[in-house]
């Protein structure tokens, strides 16, 4: 991989000069320093900045059809301009506090890093705002945003949705069917959390696949309860995120509110599960991390797809589990075709 690095050196001098008006001053050094009347030299350096352009990919796919790019999302997106379908959004729950919870049957400590601490409702709703205001700058007037979160953050997810001019579909509950248990036994077990779906314009209509989503609960309009367990050992063949969602949800995520074709945008990608599932869907991806690791782990799984049983294995998971329907032809589950170049990016 290739990547553009670019060294900035600073160089200052101060120079004091007789004028009528700040501005007089100013044209004066001006028309001396064009005219090569004041040159700068090593005796007046400053600073030496040296950054790598975070915009390039980290990794791209054979076929084009999945990207990644290191760094903050807001800071990435504003350096290209694009219109995505669909844009899934896992942001930090801010609920790593020191907190126990039992994983596997071992007790374990919930902290998940610094860009989960708690911070004020200040701080969140600034948080929450400023990705969103990036985020919705780049979604199609007919796209829709899909958002988790739990008690911690939904609410202030919500109403910074409300101030962006967004319209919300439903706030549908992602009900686990093997939660962790309760340690403390001084509540009820926490089994849930929220995903709010919503669309970026309220008078622009969205797409809705409604006869999938119904033949996918037997033939009765599904609601906004969904059964799904969280992340099976499969699931984990390149590593664990540490708030991994299941490929099954982001399936029937996917599937709900985007056609063949789409281009789907995760800004906080993690380990990219959504990226795995729009591919297997036949999708296009860009994801968003700033964590070295993490983007590792989301390379590892998209390469491990390139192999046509690893493919058709995963499928075959998801039709059993009810997330999609059985393939019509598992020779679909070959890679998907070179989509060419990516649209905001040259290609190196």
């Amino acid at each position: 991989m290739k990547y553009n690095v670019t060294i900035n050196e600073t160089l200052a001098r101060t120079l004091q000069v007789e004028a009528d008006s700040p501005k007089d001053a100013e044209s004066a050094v001006n028309r001396l320093y064009l005219n090569s009347g004041i040159i700068l030299s090593a005796d007046d350096y400053v600073s030496t900045e040296i950054a790598v352009d975070r915009s390039q990919p980290y990794y791209k796919s054979p076929s084009h059809d999945f990207t990644l790019i290191q760094g903050d999302c807001n800071a990435t997106l504003s350096k290209f301009s694009f219109g995505f379908d669909m844009v899934f959004a896992d942001p930090p729950y801010f609920l790593s506090s020191g907190g126990i919870s039992c994983q596997s049957g071992r007790v374990v400590c919930v902290n998940k890093g610094e860009w989960d601490k708690p911070k004020t409702p200040q701080e969140m709703d600034a948080f929450n705002l400023r990705w969103l205001t990036s985020v919705r700058s780049h979604m199609k007037d007919n796209a829709t945003i899909w958002i988790s979160g739990t008690y911690h953050n939904i609410f202030s997810v919500q109403q910074q949705l409300i101030r962006l001019g967004f319209k919300i579909l439903n706030v549908v509950t992602w009900a686990k069917t093997n939660p962790p248990p309760n340690i403390s036994c001084r509540y009820f077990t926490y089994s849930t959390e929220f995903i709010i779906w919503a669309r970026k314009l309220a008078k622009v209509p969205h797409y809705f696949n409604y006869d999938l989503m119904k033949k996918l609960n037997g033939d009765k309009q599904m609601t906004d309860v969904w059964h799904l367990p969280a992340i099976a050992r499969w699931e984990k063949s390149c590593g664990k995120h540490p708030t991994q969602k299941p490929l099954g949800l982001l399936a029937r995520i996917i599937e709900a509110s985007t056609k063949p074709g789409a281009w789907v945008l995760d800004p906080f990608s993690g380990s990219s599960t959504t990226g795995i599932a729009a591919n297997l869907l036949g999708r296009k991806f860009l994801g968003l991390e700033i964590e070295e690791e993490y983007l590792a782990m989301s390379r590892a799984r998209r390469e491990e797809i390139e192999r046509a049983d690893v493919r058709t294995d995963y499928l075959r998971r998801l039709a059993k589990s009810g997330s999609i329907l059985p393939p019509d032809d598992l020779f679909a589950a070959e890679p998907q075709q070179d989509y060419g170049k990516i649209p905001w990016l040259e290609e190196g």
